[in-house]
């Protein structure tokens, strides 16, 4: 996999170069609903979610929080989904509501491979993972400290995109920014809009390496594409140079 980026202008402006265009398709309402109930109570209920990401600057309000929530939860779900459809089963993704210091231990599980799946809204174009969480063997720092059986290594990370981007819903109606909302105010500014899904591709455990050798980076405070301020530095991987998930199904039924 050979990794492009490119720079104009100035040495902190980033744009993306291969780009892979989305191709949405329905979710479900009983999906949303579902991913609905579990982050509401991690957000603005008994759950706990860290106010910052590792390294970042700034405070997480709950519904910034709950939208990041959603996001990812609704992606292991959809992920989930298209797998079982291939005939390929997984342990079904994680509703627990955890408290602080504990979190789930892996997105999910085929055949003894651990899937790292990450999400991002229809128009991203790359797959990015924090810098500070991972070491150079492509290992995750977090859980190599817990000695508790928790997941070290992924075999394999999935790039899901979700329109719409469900910040700019809130933002547009001034609800990011708050630690007050109802569950009722956030069905009803959800279900206004259809949502659909991508799966961009994914990456090997050794293609994270490689990216991690390359120093394959966005830095913190970076600009990505003149409007995107990079709240911590992370390492990246273009839509473009993803694998199609067809060959994953194939290698994981093989």
């Amino acid at each position: 996999m050979k990794l492009n980026h490119k720079v104009f202008d100035h040495k902190d402006y980033y744009y993306v170069s291969n780009v892979k265009t989305f191709t949405g398709s329905p979710i479900s309402e009983i999906d949303i609903q579902k991913v609905i109930n579990f982050s509401f109570e991690m957000c603005f209920g008994k759950g706990h979610h860290r106010n910052c990401r590792t390294g970042g600057q700034y405070q997480r309000t709950k519904s910034e929080k709950f939208c990041n929530t959603f996001q990812g939860k609704l992606a292991e779900v959809l992920l989930y989904n298209y797998f079982k459809a291939k005939n390929l089963n997984s342990k079904e993704p994680d509703f627990e509501i955890y408290g602080e210091g504990v979190w789930d231990d892996s997105d999910l599980e085929i055949k003894g491979r651990k899937i790292n799946v990450k999400s991002a809204a229809a128009q991203s174009n790359l797959l990015l993972l924090e810098t500070k969480d991972w070491n150079h063997q492509g290992q995750y720092i977090p859980n190599l400290s817990l000695n508790n059986g928790s997941t070290i290594q992924y075999d394999y990370f999935i790039l899901v995109r979700i329109q719409p981007d469900i910040k700019k819903l809130f933002t547009a109606r001034k609800y990011l920014y708050t630690d007050e909302m109802t569950k009722e105010e956030i069905e009803k500014l959800i279900f206004n809009s259809v949502w659909e899904f991508d799966i961009a591709g994914y990456c090997s455990h050794q293609d994270l390496k490689n990216t991690i050798n390359n120093n394959d980076v966005l830095p913190q405070n970076a600009m990505l594409n003149q409007y995107t301020k990079m709240d911590v530095s992370n390492y990246y991987i273009q839509s473009g140079d993803l694998h199609p998930i067809d060959g994953l199904v194939q290698l994981l039924n093989s």
